[in-house]
């Protein structure tokens, strides 16, 4: 269902929820994962997109994800919006 390189590639299989209107949807449950070796630190609060970052520390600018898993966030606008914040650079690994 997911790509090999999906942050939800090993999260387990989906299952189904009922909504509040009665329909059915599948869910994926989150990945649990344990905090990544670091590779080293990106100062905070500057105007490099995550995107750019992965790309650069990460050579594939879809990992971004990855930079979100290490910094413990779920929303990649938590770690640019913050000024003063060192984001974690994971080294690079599945």
């Amino acid at each position: 269902m997911f790509s090999a390189g999906s942050r939800y590639a090993s999260a387990g299989q989906p299952y189904q929820v009922s909504l509040p209107d009665g329909s059915q949807v599948l869910a994926t449950p989150l990945p649990v994962r344990q905090p990544p070796p670091v590779l080293g630190y990106h100062p905070g609060g500057s105007t490099d997109r995550l995107d750019l970052l992965a790309f650069q520390y990460l050579d594939d600018a879809t990992a971004f994800w990855r930079i979100c898993d290490a910094n413990q966030v779920f929303r990649p606008a938590e770690l640019t919006d913050v000024a003063g914040r060192r984001v974690v650079i994971p080294v690079v690994g599945p």
